[in-house]
């Protein structure tokens, strides 16, 4: 099938005329953000049955008729790990659609592989290796050629055949209804809203802090993610987390001392020293009540480790039953939070829950009972 380049507005019309009646599209796009906060739109594929193209964003001013498309009631857009393109077109529209299928997703509830690539799950249920030698490509650049636009729709060349495929196994097996509340979650708005107040606790040894410490760290971050989004430029460009990390632990409180923090350049401390030191100013007057915790568990006694261990062989029962990797319903550390007595756990939502969490809750108020013999293990109700 020929692929179609489109990279004017009345070559858009056309096509957006010859999809219109679409009930679902796949779609991917190619993006860069190595150099800044937001993702750079370069390119969107999208195929139906009968046809494939990519649409370019950098050629074309206005994607208005695309999107009203891709946003009409009914449509049902078809991804493979879906959150970073929803990420750009919620950039496009300011909402995002509201009927999403995941292949990624599904593939996880049809026991093929938890998080499994695009490449690895064509090659899995196609039988087809994709070409990877375009994939460090520079999609900001022009003219594209035709064998980057041809490595760019298999993208949603073999994303069709993976969507009737699976839509039909999860029929036929009667789990479509699994993913809804994880289908759902793509297209909440709050999934992809970043709280600056919350950074901090992805930072690499934030632990290693003391409380007085954790709250300069947390305005730091704070103060970094706003810039980052103001200058459209990757946080590590305003100031790396290792830095942000000594900034935390010595405070130092003129530019003088902030030279003295390896890592912190010159012009950087030109370019931002001052609101670097206004930022720790303010943190240190914050008053200890309302500083940020980080609260580490305490240890799991013997008795718990052991319940924890029964509870993962359930684990690993029921999804053997259900021909799901275990790791895709729960980790250990997700074991681990049931055991210390919390229920707000994806373990305990959705389709999770039914296949094993409900289960693990019932041995867990005693009723259900572990048996074994030489080659297997079984349950019984109490």
């Amino acid at each position: 099938m020929t692929v179609l380049y489109i990279d004017n507005a009345s070559d858009l019309d056309n096509f957006c005329e010859q999809i219109k009646q679409s009930d679902w599209l796949a779609i991917d796009t190619e993006f860069l953000r190595e150099k800044t906060y937001f993702p750079q739109l370069c390119l969107i594929q999208i195929a139906n049955d009968d046809v494939i193209a990519c649409v370019d964003p950098i050629a074309i001013e206005d994607l208005t008729p695309l999107m009203d498309i891709l946003y009409q009631p009914g449509m049902t857009l078809v991804f493979h790990a879906a959150r970073q393109d929803l990420e750009l077109l919620q950039m496009l529209r300011g909402e995002l659609p509201q009927q999403i299928f995941d292949t990624q997703l599904a593939a996880t509830v049809l026991g093929i592989g938890d998080q499994i690539g695009y490449g690895n799950l064509v090659k899995h249920c196609l039988d087809v290796d994709l070409d990877k030698a375009h994939s460090r490509t520079d999609w900001t650049q022009r003219p594209l050629s035709n064998e980057q636009l041809d490595y760019a729709a298999d993208d949603v060349r073999y994303l069709r055949t993976l969507y009737h495929q699976m839509s039909a196994q999860l029929d036929e097996q009667e789990r479509r209804p699994w993913l809804n509340d994880d289908f759902a979650s793509l297209s909440d708005p709050k999934t992809y809203t970043a709280d600056p107040e919350a950074i901090w606790r992805k930072i690499r040894g934030a632990g290693k802090l003391k409380a007085s410490q954790l709250v300069v760290l947390q305005q730091l971050a704070a103060w970094r993610e706003q810039r980052a989004i103001d200058r459209n430029r990757p946080r590590r460009w305003i100031l790396k987390d290792d830095v942000m990390l000594d900034l935390a632990r010595f405070a130092p409180d003129s530019k003088n001392q902030l030279a003295k923090i390896r890592g912190l350049e010159p012009r950087d401390i030109e370019r931002n020293g001052s609101d670097i030191i206004e930022v720790i100013s303010r943190a240190q007057e914050i008053p200890e009540a309302q500083w940020p915790k980080l609260i580490k568990p305490v240890p799991l006694t013997n008795q718990q480790e052991a319940l924890l261990d029964a509870l993962m062989a359930l684990l690993r029962k029921y999804c053997d039953e259900e021909s799901i990797t275990p790791v895709a319903v729960a980790t250990r550390k997700d074991i681990e939070h049931l055991v210390r007595g919390e229920r707000d756990i994806s373990l305990l939502k959705g389709w999770r829950k039914k296949i094993v969490g409900q289960k693990l809750l019932d041995f867990l108020h005693g009723e259900l009972a572990i048996t074994a013999d030489s080659q297997q293990l079984s349950t019984q109700e109490v």
